[in-house]
Formats: C-alpha cells, structure tokens, sequence
C-alpha cells in the first residue's frame, strides 16, 4: 500500500504530483455516496432478517483489526446465550455458490481457494460459530437462520455493505494509522467520506491512541457512538508444518524473512522488531494473495527462518517451503472493558 496514503503533511511537490488522484478520489467519492443510497433509497429496501446484526467494518483501508474483532464478539456473545453465526464477503474467493458454509461450528468445511481467506481466519478464530460466505450478505444471513437457527448475524466488512439492513454498526481504527491524509481512495486511505461515521453506532480504536486531531475529527463525525478501545499481541508461533508452538519470546536475537500477503506488512515489520527478531529478508504480496508453490521458492536461501500471518498461512501449503522453515505468528485481541461493551452491545440489541 502506497505510504503516501497515511502522510499527513505533504510537500507542494507532492500534492502537484498526486493533483489527478484528487479528480479520482472525487468520483470515488461521489460513487461510494451513490451506492449507499441507491440501496437506501431505491425501489428495494436494505433486506430486514429475522435475526439481528450486527455488522464490523473500517473506514480506513487494511489492517483495522475488524475480522479478530467480529470472530471476538461472535464468540463472546455466543457465551452469553446468543445464537451467532459470522457472514462474510469472502473477497476472492472462487466458489460459485451464492452462499457457502466454510465452518458448521464444528468441522471447517471451506478452502482458502473457494471462500477466501478472512472467512478460514474467522473459523479458526470463532470456534463453535458457524461460518458463510456470500457477495450477498442477506442470503447468507437467511442461510444462517434456516440452517443453524441463528438469531444473531455478526457482519465482517459490513459498513459499506448496504442491501442488509443492521442494528449495530462497529467501526475500528488503527490507533497508529488513524485517517491518514482523510482523503477517500484512490488518492487517500477512506474507503468513504468521513461524514459516513455519522452511521456508526460504536468505535473501537485498535493499538490505540489515536493521533490528537484524528481524534476529535471523529469524536465531531460521531459523537454518540459508544467508544471502547483494543490490543494487539503476539500470543504464539506455530509451525506451518505443524507441530508444538512455542512463545513469540524466542525470536529475540533471530534472523527471519517476512512472508506476507497483506496490506499493512509494515505491522508485522514492528511486531517482530519490538520482540528482538531481524528481519533479513522479505517475500511481500498484494493483500488477499493466492499463494503458489514458485512464490516459496528458494525461501532457505534467503533467510534461515520465515515468519508468515495467520490470514496467509491458510493459503499456504508446508511442502512448497522445502528446506524452509515457516512459522505463524498468532495475534490476540484483547478488548479493553469487554464486559462494558457486550452489556451495552446487548442492550442496543433488545
């Protein structure tokens, strides 16, 4: 993802540079305004299940936390008696049902290749909660109450998706990237314009805080969303090929090759450092990549050691690495008050 995105100060020379993306971000812009009140306010209104939603999706593109996030609540709102289930857009995918189980809460019945990989992450993160995928999320929402009677639907992505109609909308930022320049794609990071945040019903800042006057642009953009805040940590490092994990401690003084299909990869570049690895090496793809056997070529070459993302190591398979050796860095999130934010949660829901 282009730095320049996040840069918050830009020299003339820049800004005369990047002058024809404003032209792009403004119809960007004007079609994000169009498709949200298309559905809306169209002939077809936004489609009500008989179950409730609650939907988590970003502002800013990448790297959020929103898919931990929505396998979190699914789970802990499952403990409190609800019967969940996860919907997600499965971007990549190449399965051509309308809708796809990938996990019935017991068994993962999805691939990477035919459902994507945020849906395989959500089934590992949210054991006991049924999966689906679907372009539309309301058929899968219908899916879910048929086939697993849920009476709560947790969205991943879903703030800019606008046929199903919600009773929560959860937005995440990242505490270090915030909004960026604030302009809209492609010549910012918004996927919308910041007056959008008017829609949200809570916002959690994730890595937290927030750059000062990121802030109060968003406190003034939402004022009464309910606000609560989350970490990330490294909790585990699994080997790819399977295998006893071991603490993320132990990469202290290593020397490791980054693997990634990501959008952030610079993250994970702090992560490691801060836990005294060096990276020597790096094999880096477009987000949502679908991996193959030459991209792990000649991997033991290069670095003694790889360290790979729970969201690629779905879509890896351990014989391509050859004499390699990768390792999943697991993350946990750990939210802040939980307690607060699922009794208030609940209490929007009744």
């Amino acid at each position: 993802m282009p730095r320049w995105l996040d840069e918050r100060d830009e020299s003339f020379a820049r800004q005369l540079a990047l002058a024809p993306l404003d032209v792009a971000s403004w119809l960007y812009a004007g079609a994000a305004w169009a498709h949200r009140a298309a559905a809306e306010r169209g002939v077809t209104p936004p489609r009500r299940l008989a179950a409730r939603v609650v939907s988590v999706g970003n502002l800013v593109v990448g790297g959020t936390a929103k898919t931990p996030l929505a396998a979190w609540l699914a789970v802990q709102l499952r403990r409190r008696g609800h019967k969940v289930a996860l919907a997600s857009r499965g971007y990549g995918r190449s399965g051509g049902e309308p809708v796809e189980v990938v996990s019935d809460g017991r068994f993962v019945l999805g691939t990477a290749d035919s459902a994507g990989d945020e849906p395989l992450l959500l089934a590992a993160q949210a054991p006991g909660v049924p999966v689906l995928v679907g372009r539309d999320r309301g058929l899968a929402g219908l899916r879910a109450i048929s086939a697993f009677g849920a009476d709560l639907l947790v969205l991943d992505d879903g703030f800019q998706h606008h046929r199903l109609a919600r009773d929560v909308d959860v937005v995440t930022f990242d505490g270090g990237l915030g909004l960026g320049n604030r302009r809209v794609l492609p010549r910012g990071p918004l996927r919308e314009p910041l007056g959008a945040l008017a829609r949200a019903d809570a916002i959690g800042v994730v890595d937290g805080p927030l750059p000062e006057r990121d802030g109060r642009v968003i406190a003034w953009r939402a004022p009464r969303a309910y606000r609560f805040a989350a970490r990330r940590a490294p909790s585990a490092l699994r080997p790819l090929a399977g295998g006893a994990a071991q603490l993320p401690a132990e990469l202290a003084g290593e020397r490791v090759g980054l693997l990634a299909g990501i959008a952030r990869p610079d993250a994970v570049r702090r992560t490691l450092a801060q836990l005294g690895a060096q990276v020597v090496a790096e094999r880096l793809f477009r987000d949502h990549h679908r991996f193959a056997a030459g991209d792990l070529a000649g991997l033991a070459e290069e670095a003694p050691r790889w360290i790979t993302t729970e969201k690629d190591a779905v879509k890896l398979v351990p014989a391509w690495a050859g004499r390699a050796r990768i390792d999943v860095l697991a993350i946990e999130l750990a939210v802040d008050a939980p307690d607060a934010l699922l009794d208030w949660l609940e209490t929007k829901l009744r």
